[in-house]
Formats: C-alpha cells, structure tokens, sequence
C-alpha cells in the first residue's frame, strides 16, 4: 500500500512530492500525460514562491533559466516589486514546462516516483471509509491502495469529482484566445498590455524567438467543446488590436476564461485537493501555478506527519482552514481585475483613480504583497523573512531539511532543532517548516512542549 498517492505531476503536485519525500513518506505520482508538457503555460514565479523554492535549497536553478523583472501587473496597470521586504523583489519570468522539469527533476532525485499515461478512473470505498482502510484509486492501469489520495489534478479535477466535493463558483463572462508565435512585426515593448474599445489584447516576450500572445473580445465567450485555432487567435487579434503583429509559425494556441471557482473544502476524509483542482479563476497578475505551489508546501508537511503517525489527522484540517481562505482571496481579486479590465468610459474613469492610488507606495505595497503572497498569515503571523545569521548562514539555509526551527532560545537544542541568535527577533520563535510561526515566547514553555510534540 502507497503512503500518498498525487494526481497530476505538474507543478502543484511536483512540489507536493518533493515535500514529502524530502520528510521519508512514499509517494507514487500518477499523471495522464505520456509526457512532460512541451507548452509554455504560465510564465512566472512570485516572490514568495522564490522563497519557498530557496527553503528548500531547489532555488538557484530556477534563476539559472529565469529572467527577473522589478513589478508585474493588477489589472495591467503597473505594480513595483521592488521594495518589497525579501531578498527576492522581482517577478522571475520562466515559463511553466521549464518549472515542471526543474521540479521532476528534485522529485525524482529525492525518490518520488512518476508513472505517465496512467488516468485515475475511480475511487473507492470513498473518502469517508474508517481511517484504517485504504483508499483504493482504479486506474487506467489497474487499482493502486494507498493511505492518502491528493488531487493535483487540475480544474476539471477528476479527483474532486469522485470525492463528491463541490465547486461552487461563478461561471465565465469572456473567453481570451492565446498562442505562442513568431512575430514578422513585433511591438518595441516585450511586455505590451492594452485595452481598446472592443477588448484587450497583450503581447509578451516570455523567452527569445516567440511571443505569448492573448487576446480576448468584450462579450464573447466560446464552448469549451468549440475548435479554437491559430486563424481564430489571429481574426480576434486583428479585431481587437487592429494589426495580427505579422504572427506566423505557430506553437501552442490554447484559450481560458473568466470562470471563477473553488472547492467547498481541501480536504474529504483522506482525499485532498491542492493548485487548480481546489481553485481555478483567470490568469490576472499571474497567481495560479504560485498558489498551487504554497498550497503544496503547507500541505507537504502537515501529511507527512499525519502518515508517520506524529500528529492526529486533525493537522489536516488546518490545511483547508489556512490555504481556503487564500484561495477565496485570489478569486476576489481576480475578478477585480477583470472588472478593471472592461472596456468603456465608466471603467476607464474607475482605472485612471486606481492607477493614482497604486501609485503611492503604501497602496502599490499592500496590492504588491497581496498578489506575490508574501502577506499571507497562519495562526500566529506572516512569514518569518530570512536573515543573515551571526555563523554565516541564513535563517532559510537552515529549513532545507524539511524540520522545524527554534530561534533565539538560551541552552540546549530542543530535539534536533536549530538553535540560532536571531538579532531584533524580539522573541524566541519555533518556525514551521513552511517559516511561519508555530510559537512564540509569549506562549509559555509549556505552549512550546505541545508545539514540538509532533517532531519529537
């Protein structure tokens, strides 16, 4: 019997992997792809999941292959990164099939295994069967008895569906074409973002040879099951934006819409959803693929614990309780923006106000910090920054095992705790694996005793 079974090996579910493994549990990773995906996806990481990546020592390869920029954009209006309160202020633009082969890449280092074109077909008994019988998942190669299920499947998530977990939501409103192509006429800018009086159009230059190209016509949505194609990419392109950019030879031409949803709940007994199958909303500031990743690293180390039998499985209910309601934020704020983005006088009055405020540093901050994730609080507060430490380490160097930290606590390490001079720190602190706050002095050394118990 499998400890963990995952759904999906794109990014959500890579991180997943690597996370418990890096903590001894066995994970069998099924996808349904044959293969590594060959599109260009989502096009970058924030800062908060540059940090995650450099907790875990897995990051410098991503700034290998990755290109920084200082701000990203709300609703295509401009958002400054740059004074942000972490060592990485800026967006890193690398295109999603260069993450999943940098993540399979660590996953498969630390163990994990990858079995492609295997489609998860059933479930059974069910997510509400007793904790000690196993979830059987039928396969398109045959049934796999594990101890947890989680969905990293996707939006259209067969996981969530076999669970019987709801995904309530609003439905779509627009539908944006986009293509990967070369360009006979390329704009000057490499990241050009308009609006027009019949929709919105964006030219982007993810990497060198092809432009990301997205359009989307003010009214129109288009059936999931309609054929979409690159002359249809370059017809709304010309309608919208008045030329099609001379664009030729194309690579990946795709579509998405405005649909906004998330699951009523993470977690069904012992069936979990993280990335897309617990959420899904537009593309708007580039927040999808990054919360999937945060979902998988609170995730990760909570269910190890539970599978190893150091904590009760109620940790897993802390899960939804802290990843659910940044889920409900992300699909607030993206459908902000794409309110933002309608054409007209009205809203063009409403952005030209929005675009004055963004401008002050406080509110470029808050809307910065929101939409990069580095706001984000659990319990007792955000995450703890990383720091240079008196030996010469950082505070983030010494989370790369997957264990917590105890900080600025006088005598002997606790278990096989850090124990480190945090200076300014105010406080002792026991930092999560996930460098959040797990305790703080205040609390008492009795508070500390409850807080360790599952690492002991």
């Amino acid at each position: 019997m499998e400890d963990v079974v995952i759904a999906g090996a794109g990014p959500t579910g890579l991180m997943l992997a690597c996370e418990l493994r890096l903590a001894g549990v066995d994970v069998l990773v099924l996808e349904r792809l044959t293969e590594p995906t060959r599109d260009s996806r989502a096009g970058g990481l924030h800062p908060r999941s540059l940090e995650v990546l450099d907790q875990r020592g897995m990051l410098d390869p991503f700034l290998a292959e990755g290109r920084p920029l200082p701000g990203t954009r709300f609703a295509g209006l401009p958002l400054d990164l740059s004074g942000l309160p972490t060592r990485y202020p800026f967006l890193l633009v690398i295109v999603q099939r260069r993450i999943e082969r940098l993540l399979e890449a660590r996953a498969r280092e630390l163990g994990v295994r990858i079995r492609r074109g295997v489609e998860v077909t059933g479930l059974r008994p069910g997510p509400a069967a007793p904790a000690a019988e196993p979830v059987v998942v039928e396969t398109t190669a045959g049934p796999v008895e594990a101890r947890y299920l989680v969905g990293c499947d996707g939006g259209r998530s067969v996981v969530r569906r076999l669970a019987g977990i709801d995904f309530p939501g609003t439905p779509a409103t627009t539908t944006s074409i986009l293509g990967d192509v070369e360009l006979a006429d390329p704009p000057a800018e490499q990241f050009l973002l308009q609006r027009t009086p019949r929709g919105n159009f964006s030219v982007l230059g993810f990497e060198e040879g092809w432009r990301r190209l997205i359009v989307d016509e003010a009214g129109t949505t288009v059936g999931d099951s309609t054929a979409i194609g690159f002359e249809d990419l370059r017809a709304m392109f010309v309608r919208v934006a008045g030329t099609d950019f001379g664009m030729h030879s194309p690579r990946w031409i795709s579509r998405f819409t405005d649909v906004a949803r998330q699951a009523a709940c993470y977690r069904s007994g012992r069936v979990l959803l993280a990335g897309d199958a617990a959420h899904v909303h537009s593309p708007a500031g580039g927040q999808g693929l990054n919360t999937g990743l945060q979902d998988a690293f609170n995730l990760g180390w909570k269910l190890a614990l539970v599978v190893r039998g150091s904590a009760d499985e109620e940790l897993l209910d802390t899960y939804h309780e802290e990843r659910h309601p940044v889920g409900a934020r992300v699909l607030s704020n993206t459908r902000a923006q794409g309110a933002l983005s309608a054409p007209g006088v009205h809203v063009d009055a409403l952005r030209a106000h929005v675009a004055d405020i963004l401008a002050t540093p406080d509110a470029n901050r808050k809307i910065a910090m929101m939409i990069t994730g580095l706001d984000i609080s659990y319990g007792l507060g955000p995450r703890v920054p990383d720091r240079d430490l008196p030996d010469g380490t950082r505070l983030f160097e010494h989370l790369r095992t997957g264990r917590p930290i105890l900080a600025d606590v006088a005598g002997e390490p606790v278990d096989s705790c850090l124990v480190s001079e945090l200076k300014g720190s105010g406080e002792p602190l026991l930092i999560r694996p996930d460098g959040h706050p797990a305790w703080t002095g205040s609390l008492g050394r009795e508070a500390l005793s409850t807080a360790l118990r599952p690492w002991r």
